[in-house]
């Protein structure tokens, strides 16, 4: 349903067949179901002979409205040191300890990485920094300050670490990956000079970020991936970002597509049947009061996932909890999402969503970049890629206006 897109030939593949380490950027949009397709990665390269370290980075270690470089690499260092407790971590620890006295005056708290602690306790010392990174908005500037001037080493230490964990790996292990997952939430920041903060970070740091001596996959942004910087990161990660498109709910055309609608309904019958009481119950009349309804529901998702089950809990929510979902209750939720839609919409945005809308294609702007990152722009695959408006905002009266407006093919 998503036009044959499959990561574990995308990515996987590359990493598998490849005898010198690879690093893959993967996109999409967020809650398009991303993160569960790099755990299906995951656990597929753990069944054919790799070691995997897989982390989100913005559950713990970045702030999406304000990264940098360092705070991806220091993500990444943490989570390398964690996940691979059968390498010797002295490299990366003798590297912190020449900081680690303008570390403590920055951060205000002890930070202990003496020999009279263990390694492992050495280790969670970096979870504080990350820590602050990623709450503390005076401390994260300053630790950067400190930092940046030392990443090369930090690679170097790092990479150290990377070599002693390739010797110890466990039996019918060949290989490591790093899996950086989260980055795609950057939120985008335009420069005055027409170029963004996503530029700067996967493509002005783009050979630190290849730096590790080991396979690495990062999420980027979509808007970054999708603009006139694509050809770049194409020649400077030796391969095409890989994009996870929407499940198509509608052909190009505007006609409902059945197989992406059914694919949707499953999502939501698996989870109604994961709940005892909910087992063996009609989706169509007993969980919500009619197949219209429930057909509804798909279409104006406009397949992405993380909308659908949202949703379906808004729903659930007006309808005080009780079953069938009512249509009044759908339709109550439906506007809540509109009005979140709506909001992100800046008004001379509506007549760029029209011509989008009309022509299923978007121009290589920051206007439509950001429209993408918003999600009011959604990417699908066919035979080709191609793109449309959320169904959510088509109802909205100044697209309507905006479309209504437009001049005549």
């Amino acid at each position: 349903m998503r036009g044959g897109s499959d990561i574990l030939i995308e990515l996987g593949k590359r990493i598998q067949r490849s005898q010198q380490p690879t690093c893959q950027l993967y996109s999409g949009h967020r809650g398009g179901g991303k993160s569960t397709e790099l755990r299906r990665l995951t656990q597929d390269l753990e069944q054919k002979g790799c070691m995997v370290v897989y982390f989100s980075a913005e559950d713990e270690d970045i702030n999406p409205e304000d990264v940098e470089y360092a705070d991806i690499l220091l993500a990444c260092t943490r989570h390398l040191l964690e996940g691979l407790r059968i390498a010797d971590p002295k490299p990366v620890l003798n590297w912190l300890k020449e900081r680690w006295q303008a570390l403590q005056d920055v951060m205000q708290t002890k930070i202990t990485l003496d020999d009279k602690v263990s390694a492992e306790v050495q280790i969670q010392q970096l979870a504080k920094i990350t820590a602050s990174i990623r709450t503390q908005p005076s401390q994260r500037h300053q630790i950067r300050q400190l930092l940046n001037p030392h990443t090369e080493t930090l690679v170097a230490a790092l990479n150290q670490f990377i070599a002693d964990a390739k010797t110890k790996l466990p039996p019918g292990k060949t290989k490591l990956v790093v899996i950086a997952d989260g980055l795609e939430k950057i939120t985008l920041i335009a420069r005055e000079n027409g170029r963004s903060n996503h530029d700067e970070i996967f493509i002005d740091r783009c050979e630190q970020l290849k730096a590790l001596d080991c396979h690495v996959i990062y999420t980027v942004p979509i808007s970054l991936v999708l603009s006139n910087r694509a050809s770049d990161l194409m020649e400077i990660y030796n391969c095409a970002p890989q994009v996870l498109p929407m499940i198509t709910v509608q052909t190009r055309d505007g006609q409902p597509y059945a197989a992406g609608i059914e694919k949707l309904k499953e999502i939501i019958r698996l989870r109604v049947q994961a709940v005892a009481k909910a087992k063996g119950l009609s989706l169509e009349a007993e969980v919500f009061d009619s197949p219209e309804s429930l057909q509804r529901l798909c279409a104006i998702s406009g397949g992405h996932v993380r909308n659908l089950i949202l949703l379906v809990q808004l729903a659930i929510d007006y309808n005080e909890d009780h079953l069938p979902i009512a249509t009044i209750s759908l339709q109550q939720a439906i506007r809540q999402l509109r009005k979140t839609y709506r909001d992100t919409v800046n008004d001379d945005q509506w007549t760029l969503l029209a011509k989008v809308f009309r022509s299923k294609r978007i121009p290589h702007d920051q206007q439509h970049r950001s429209l993408l990152f918003t999600r009011c722009l959604l990417e699908y695959v066919d035979k080709e890629a191609w793109h449309d408006v959320h169904p959510v905002l088509r109802d909205v009266p100044e697209f309507k206006d905006a479309l209504a407006h437009l001049p005549p093919l």
